[in-house]
């Protein structure tokens, strides 16, 4: 089976980036299925590497992706000045180099040279301090990629949660969370877990936007207007989608471990319930990219950086998330490409 190619970017710099990318590479039986590709410097990550000194890690440094190793952990040099790294610290320089790692892994991900990118976190204001003008990583990929809507996912093993809204402040909601921007993100979403996660007949819950999802208008007419208008149509085209449920008992209750994935309308409402029961493994996935996209589920936690503290795991789930989703995406294709290779995989597969 080919490798597949996996760009990884440093983020912050500042941060505990550099360090989870190299422990969940030395750490993980799935780098003998991957080439991985670190966008930074050799520099930046022999300094880390110091930090991170019980860890067998090697790498070789490279100047294209063209030229990667195929049986070690690569470095491309994105820039070749010195930088002042300050562990910790909020800084423009923390931004500027996290820009440009990011920038040319995107562009090599367009030229076909990686196979999915894999993000490490950037601090929000330091990636504002170094004139980054997006709210965050899925809003810069979509853009670039020319793509008109994709969709911010956590996912673990046992739970995937989509959002409405990403990054947008909480008193600008009521302009974002349109009729037709959630019938965009349920479709996005059944057709992600179709064709990225292999499930060919998912059930969806579609949580609502007001407490107790508007208590049958009492607390709102949202669900009503917005919501249900969105969930009968979808059923009408053979989509299965379940609501409005509301948030907390609906997580509360455990009703999320019945369905397959959840289209949560807000960052808090989505992203709480899924860090307190998956905070350490869970992946960010952006779905709708032409190329996969993940992302541990954590930040800079500039408290832990340079102390040899950060666990890898999110990191590490994050790059076996990409793998996957890369062989998923292709088998996918494949099928597509050929009914009958689908119906042999049914034969085989045996009785449901």
């Amino acid at each position: 089976m080919d490798k597949v190619k996996i760009g990884i970017t440093i983020g912050d710099m500042n941060g505990i980036g550099p360090e989870v990318i190299i422990k969940a590479l030395a750490g993980n039986p799935a780098t003998q299925h991957i080439i991985p590709i670190i966008y930074g410097s050799s520099k930046l990550m022999a300094y880390h590497k110091n930090i991170v000194k019980s860890v067998d890690f090697s790498f070789s440094s490279i100047g294209d992706a063209k030229n990667a190793y195929r049986n070690k952990a690569n470095v491309l040099n994105c820039w070749n000045e010195d930088v002042n790294i300050e562990l910790g610290e909020i800084t423009e320089q923390g931004g500027k180099f996290a820009h440009i790692s990011l920038d040319r892994a995107t562009q090599d991900a367009k030229e076909g040279l990686i196979d999915a990118i894999v993000t490490a976190p950037i601090h929000k204001k330091a990636m504002q301090l170094a004139g980054f003008q997006y709210p965050g990583h899925t809003e810069f990929l979509t853009e670039k990629f020319g793509t008109k809507n994709s969709l911010m996912m956590m996912v673990s093993d046992t739970l995937k949660v989509a959002l409405v809204t990403n990054h947008e402040p909480l008193f600008e909601l009521k302009e974002k969370i349109t009729l037709d921007r959630i019938k965009t993100k349920l479709k996005l979403l059944n057709r992600t877990l179709r064709q990225d996660f292999g499930i060919e007949k998912p059930t969806m819950a579609i949580l609502g936007i007001n407490p107790h999802a508007g208590d049958d208008g009492a607390i709102g007419k949202e669900e009503e207007q917005l919501v249900r208008p969105v969930i009968i149509e979808a059923k009408k085209n053979g989509i299965l989608a379940m609501g409005p449920y509301p948030a907390d008992g609906f997580f509360g209750s455990s009703k999320f471990k019945k369905v397959d994935g959840i289209l949560a309308m807000y960052h808090d409402q989505g992203l709480i319930p899924f860090k307190t029961l998956s905070f350490g493994q869970g992946v960010n996935y952006t779905a709708g990219l032409p190329v996969v996209r993940t992302s541990p589920d954590h930040g800079t936690a500039y408290d832990l950086a340079g102390r040899n503290m950060a666990d890898p795991g999110s990191m590490r789930s994050a790059i076996n998330l990409a793998i996957d989703l890369v062989r998923n995406k292709k088998l996918h294709k494949e099928i597509h490409a050929n009914p009958l290779k689908k119906r042999e995989e049914k034969i085989l597969s045996g009785p449901q």
